[in-house]
């Protein structure tokens, strides 16, 4: 009976759901499916593979059964702090197609080819031209004046008193109900844009605005989305000042990812920002390892599922 059944296939990442947080418990596998132990023994089943990222809070640990588990089915791990501020996370089969890595290289490294990707993340993220005959760090300060500004305006809106973008991650209760929902939010966000990279087979340390940090390509997409999504939502939270505020923030963000169903916008997002730059990627070889997360072929026609 086991020939017949047929083979498990990763869910694409716009089909699952994006996030899940867990914490104080036992991360292990069980029947070929996630689980979670907590201290009194009590079972928590996960999917296989129906989630984008596990976002493990303090108190959590994981086996090396479900590591590998998470590998296979393309589910990130993410490492975080006590209030969603990220500590580590782990990789995803096909983050490094070397196809995918020479575009986006080739791309980041010519200055002219750079500042095309650059103009179309500003033009995606705000919904015009920047101004013309600008260079990336002069666009990059534009970007920065605007960004302010917007979390001003947000702010106002929803009548929350804002001062500046400021958190120390070594001292959390320091940082005002703002800032510590808008960090969560933002956690949320990098947590999803991160799996959709890897499993796109693009480098996150390859960025375009952001450099020279680990998840600076996962920083410059998030960016593009990140004021029609998680932003409103850290702010309406805030203004209700909660007693568990990070806690809402996640919930709530969630929400928005299905409602604006972000999943299945960000890697033909990612396209469109490198497909700027106006040169053809090369052609991968025969023996390249494919997609971590492909879409399925469908059998009939576009108004079939696939």
């Amino acid at each position: 009976m086991a020939d017949l059944l047929p083979p498990l296939k990763p869910i694409p990442i716009k089909d699952r759901l994006s996030i899940l947080f867990i914490e104080k418990g036992h991360l292990d596998v069980l029947d070929g499916a996630f689980v979670v132990v907590d201290k009194t023994g009590v079972r928590t089943h996960i999917p296989v593979g129906g989630v984008v990222c596990l976002m493990l809070e303090p108190g959590t640990r994981v086996s090396h059964a479900a590591a590998a588990l998470a590998a296979r089915v393309g589910t990130l791990l993410v490492w975080v702090g006590e209030a969603g501020v990220r500590l580590y996370s782990s990789g995803q089969p096909g983050g490094a197609r070397a196809d995918r890595l020479l575009y986006q290289a080739m791309l980041a490294l010519d200055e002219k080819l750079r500042l095309k990707v650059v103009r179309k993340m500003y033009a995606m993220r705000f919904g015009e031209e920047p101004p013309a005959r600008r260079s990336v760090e002069q666009l990059r300060g534009i970007e920065g004046a605007r960004v302010r500004e917007t979390y001003k305006l947000i702010a106002k809106k929803y009548g929350v008193e804002w001062k500046a973008r400021n958190y120390d991650t070594s001292d959390w209760d320091k940082a005002d109900i703002p800032n510590r929902c808008l960090s969560a939010a933002t956690a949320c966000l990098y947590g999803v844009t991160e799996a959709a990279v890897l499993a796109a087979g693009y480098a996150p340390a390859i960025g375009f605005i952001h450099t020279g940090k680990p998840l600076s390509f996962v920083y410059d997409v998030a960016d593009v989305y990140k004021f029609e999504t998680v932003v409103p939502v850290a702010f309406r939270i805030a203004a209700r000042k909660p007693i568990n505020p990070e806690q809402q923030v996640r919930i709530a963000c969630r929400d928005i990812f299905r409602e604006s169903r972000l999943l299945e916008r960000i890697i033909p997002g990612i396209e469109e920002m490198l497909a700027a730059g106006e040169v053809v990627p090369p052609v991968p070889p025969e023996e390249s390892v494919p997609p971590a997360i492909p879409n399925p072929e469908s059998l009939g026609d576009a108004g079939h599922r696939a």
